[in-house]
């Protein structure tokens, strides 16, 4: 795209518990694994962001006339529910929301076994249906 930086920063996950040694799991399980660790991320930084911060006299005031005070200046959020969320997930991949693609090949069932090593790459490509299709 001409930009000198990737456009999407690369992030790791650490392997998931019982992995066997050959690296071999099911889609289903991986899926998972990173959902749930994404979910504990997230989480994570709702948590950071309920910091005490000091207000202004104008600022509690602004506050009071909207019908809330809030600190932070955002809306609260609610922290989110790992297994819902891999409920979620996996309904999506079913029903071709998103694309695995594990070392350069597409992975298409949930059951299907994945062998992954130190060096392996995940991509999750989001699908996006045009008007028409």
């Amino acid at each position: 795209m001409g930009l000198r930086k990737p456009l999407l920063a690369d992030f790791d996950v650490p392997p998931p518990d019982g992995l066997r040694d050959d690296g071999e799991l099911l889609l289903r399980h991986l899926i998972e694994h990173v959902v749930r660790h994404q979910v504990h991320l997230f989480n994570q930084r709702q948590e950071a962001g309920r910091v005490d911060r000091v207000l202004s006299e104008a600022a509690i005031k602004k506050g009071a006339k909207a019908g809330k005070v809030d600190p932070t200046g955002r809306p609260e959020r609610d922290t989110a529910d790992s297994k819902e969320a891999v409920g979620t997930a996996l309904q999506a991949f079913e029903d071709g929301m998103y694309l695995v693609i594990i070392d350069e090949i597409e992975r298409r069932s949930l059951d299907e076994h994945v062998y992954l090593s130190p060096s392996s790459r995940m991509v999750f490509l989001r699908l996006t249906f045009l008007a028409g299709a």
